[in-house]
Formats: C-alpha cells, sequence, structure tokens
C-alpha cells in the first residue's frame, strides 16, 4: 500500500501530527530493539562463557570486583 503526501495532506493538522507521532515511535522501538541484538562473535562469545560456567561455576562476589577495579584506578 502506496500514500502520496497529497493523501497525506488531506489529513487533518492533528491527525498529521499524530501519524508522525507514530513514526517517531516506531522509528524508537525499531532502533532499541536492534540495539539488543547480539553479533554472532558476540553470542559465540556468550556461550562459550556460558559453557565455561557450566564447567567451572565459582564466582567472584561483585564486593570483590569492585574493590579490585577501585584499587587499579589509584
Amino acid at each position: 500500500m502506496t500514500i502520496t503526501i497529497a493523501e497525506l495532506k488531506k489529513l487533518s493538522i492533528a491527525e498529521r501530527i499524530q501519524l508522525a507521532e507514530d513514526l517517531w515511535d516506531s522509528v524508537a522501538v525499531d532502533q532499541a530493539s536492534e540495539a539488543y541484538r547480539l553479533t554472532p562473535e558476540q553470542e559465540a562469545e556468550l556461550q562459550r562463557r556460558l559453557a565455561a560456567h557450566d564447567v567451572a561455576p565459582e564466582a567472584v562476589p561483585w564486593s570483590e570486583v569492585r574493590d579490585a577495579l577501585f584499587q587499579r584506578k589509584s
């Protein structure tokens, strides 16, 4: 379905504003969902890390990680 500018100009100003807002919102939603897609390389790395965690599930508490990070900055 193709809509021409002439057809859009037949809409009231309020309808055209609403249409513009709806289009803008749809772009924002699509762009946000695009930001969360992983590249094949990222997906492979995620799977590698999950497999490594399954083999050795030990974890370091966030407080220790945070302290180590702040010590490196100093």
